[in-house]
Parts: C-alpha cells; structure tokens; sequence
C-alpha cells in the first residue's frame, strides 16, 4: 500500500542558537521550580541549553523536551520546530523540512 500525507497547515519556527544573528530567544524555555524528583522542572514542548542541567561547557547543545520525562532530543542549529496536530514540538532537519513542507499564504489557508 502506498500513503499520502494528508494536507494540514503546521506552525514551525526555524532554531538558531544564541550568537546567532537569527537568535530568537523567546524559544527557548525558562522555568524556576522543580515538580519531580529527581530535579526536571521542563515540559513537553520546552526548548532548553545542556549546560542548565549539566554546567560546564556544554551550552552549545540544545534539547527539546519531545514527550515523556526523559524524552528529549538534540536540536541543531537550522533545524525546524514544528508543533504537530496535537500541540507536540519536535525537530525537523531542513533538507526533510523543504522536502514536505511549503509555507502557506495566510488567507489561502
């Protein structure tokens, strides 16, 4: 059997990391607080330096918080945040981006 991707609109949101004149830094997630145990106070969806968990020169990696508690994967400079159908975030490499997706004008749906 053979499948099409069904036609929906997405939002998404190209990263680029701090230094960066493309930054944007409102997607990145800052939250104070712990709610589990041990100490992870992020949340599905939340965009967040390596170094805030581990210190010590690692803030140039970059995770997304993608489902569970310790779901969390890599995020690239260029790569794409998408919010899927049901509100999840997640990366998008842009050589897959440009392959599936096409911007859409705003009153043609």
């Amino acid at each position: 059997m053979k499948f099409r991707k069904k036609p929906i609109v997405i939002d998404a949101q190209q990263w680029f990391p701090p230094g960066d004149p493309r930054h944007d830094p409102t997607m990145l997630s800052h939250r104070k607080g712990h709610t589990v145990s041990p100490p992870d106070y992020r949340q599905s969806g939340d965009l967040y330096a390596f170094s805030e968990i581990k210190g010590h020169g690692a803030d140039d990696i970059f995770l997304i918080r993608t489902g569970g508690p310790n779901d969390n994967v890599t995020v690239n400079p260029g790569d794409w945040i998408i919010t899927g159908v049901n509100g999840e975030k997640y990366p998008c490499k842009p050589y897959i981006f440009e392959k599936t997706y096409e911007p859409v004008d705003s009153f043609g749906g």
